[in-house]
């Protein structure tokens, strides 16, 4: 499948290519399967973050271990505004993954169909990628949109001294301003969540594991990320 690539200019056309060659590959993979045994999605790990944390740089690390594709807050809004993508996306569903999309959609659009397009675009890319292939999500509440008991969800949380020194660098903002944008950025995102999950965005009980990277760095980070849910797996297994 060719896909046609995003004009978005926060996004490469190169890091789309990418991530969707990636998932593409994953794709074939799993309908070499038997439809009877194929699970209901494929794995995926989805990342939270503070505001100011490095979460894409660990997104990326565990891309590259695992192999997956990774699908931050940037893509998939690009993604979620393309019509022709979403379009392929669904295309490349056979009648079965289009029954279970369309039962997975409607409860999260009950109440926020009609009155945010933006919502319903973002959760039928999402649930279009799960379905189908592996995959890291970061940020857009995806942890929220996919079923609380398929994959892995990690919370990345940090000192706000380092988070307002990584997104002043990050921007090129003095300190005060990066300060008021990042308290700007963290309103809106609890907005969205209590909006149309009816939960707090900072609520514990959302994920996993939770881990300060104030204290290890993105590598040991992924590490403890992998370690704890290959736990959790053997757990399940014998349960």
């Amino acid at each position: 499948m060719v896909w046609k690539i995003s004009s978005d200019p926060r996004i490469s056309a190169r890091a789309v290519e990418r991530q969707m060659t990636n998932w593409e590959l994953g794709r074939t993979q799993r309908y070499e399967t038997h439809p009877a045994e194929r699970p209901e999605v494929e794995d995926f790990i989805t990342v939270s973050r503070e505001v100011g944390v490095r979460a894409e740089e660990v997104g990326q690390l565990l891309g590259e271990r695992l192999g997956w594709p990774v699908f931050g807050r940037s893509l998939l809004e690009a993604m979620a505004g393309d019509d022709t993508i979403r379009q392929q996306l669904y295309r490349s569903m056979d009648e079965r993954d289009l029954k279970w999309w369309e039962g997975a959609l409607y409860p999260l659009l009950v109440e926020n169909y009609g009155r945010n397009d933006y919502f319903r675009r973002l959760c039928e890319t999402v649930l279009s990628l799960a379905r189908q292939g592996r995959s890291i999500f970061v940020g857009r509440g995806c942890d929220r949109v996919l079923s609380d008991d398929l994959g892995y969800r990690v919370r990345l949380i940090a000192p706000e001294r380092e988070r307002l020194r990584h997104f002043a660098q990050e921007h090129g903002l003095e300190p005060e301003e990066a300060a008021r944008e990042m308290g700007k950025i963290a309103g809106e995102r609890a907005e969205f969540i209590r909006a149309h999950f009816e939960i707090e965005a900072n609520d514990p009980t959302r994920h996993d594991l939770a881990i300060n990277l104030g204290r290890v760095s993105s590598p040991e980070a992924v590490e403890i990320i992998l370690a704890a849910r290959e736990q959790r797996r053997r757990r399940k297994a014998t349960d």
